[in-house]
């Protein structure tokens, strides 16, 4: 995953050369008839659709500064994952039924949403035919964060009575009490779905920054049109309990610190 991020940024950096080629005469003036900045106002949605742990989607409220200069609020929502998180499934169907497993993840705990809010800049470095072509710059961000956690439920198979062939279906988080069953991947049926333990969630609050290059083609026109390459770090007041830190889940470590790598498709509107 971070080598395709890197191979497309690289990609766009070859672009940008390319675009930065002139196309028009030395020396002519590119708004020859317009004075001042033509937009004042800018809103914007992300997505960042390659990111190495996780995904994310935003608003960016923005007010352009000057031609190169566009101040910005940012609110995200997204979902930050353990390095060590690994989706499987056996597509089991329960004899007494027609419920098939879902994809479960072995060794997960805890889900963990992320709640950003930022200040950020843009800034445009290359001059560009202000009409077409594709602008460079950087775009660079930091403010708090407030990190969702909601309990991993696992539907596990379990007897009436120890040693019973009289087996059922039960959604259960991981405890201390189950850990036996709930690290038993025998004993895995499949994932409960998102929505369990929607009213069990606990709040971390935390910081995040993130820094990438911006590519944007037709940076003064009214529609949006970008793609950003960047890195992002999120950073908290403790660990995130993602996974479970046991001897029965070996070399899993949680950490208050994540960082991401990501692409960045950016569309939106300026008057």
């Amino acid at each position: 995953m971070i080598k395709a991020i890197l191979t497309s940024v690289g990609v766009f950096a070859a672009l940008c050369v390319w675009a930065q080629q002139p196309s028009s005469n030395a020396g002519q003036s590119y708004y020859p008839d317009v004075k001042g900045i033509i937009y004042s106002r800018e809103l914007t949605f992300d997505m960042k659709f390659l990111q190495t742990h996780g995904y994310t989607i935003g608003v960016n409220i923005g007010k352009l500064k000057t031609y190169y200069r566009t101040s910005y609020l940012n609110f995200e929502i997204g979902e930050l994952k353990n390095p060590r998180e690994y989706r499987q499934s056996f597509d089991f169907q329960a004899p007494s039924s027609n419920k098939v497993s879902r994809a479960f993840i072995f060794g997960k705990q805890n889900n963990l949403m992320v709640l950003r809010g930022g200040w950020g800049e843009k800034r445009y470095l290359s001059e560009k035919d202000k009409h077409k072509g594709l602008a460079v710059g950087i775009s660079y961000e930091a403010g708090p964060s407030l990190g969702i956690l909601k309990p991993y439920y696992l539907e596990v198979v379990r007897t009436t009575e120890p040693g019973s062939n009289d087996y059922f279906i039960r959604s259960e988080k991981y405890t201390e009490e189950n850990a036996d069953i709930f690290l038993d991947i025998n004993r895995i049926f499949g994932s409960a779905g998102f929505a369990k333990g929607l009213d069990e969630i606990s709040l971390m609050p935390g910081a995040h920054a993130k820094v990438a290059l911006h590519f944007d083609w037709g940076a003064f026109d009214e529609f949006v049109k970008a793609i950003e390459g960047g890195v992002m770090v999120d950073f908290y007041f403790k660990k995130a309990p993602i996974m479970i830190e046991t001897p029965l889940n070996p070399n899993v470590e949680n950490s208050p610190l994540f960082v991401n790598l990501y692409i960045n498709l950016q569309l939106g509107k300026r008057w």
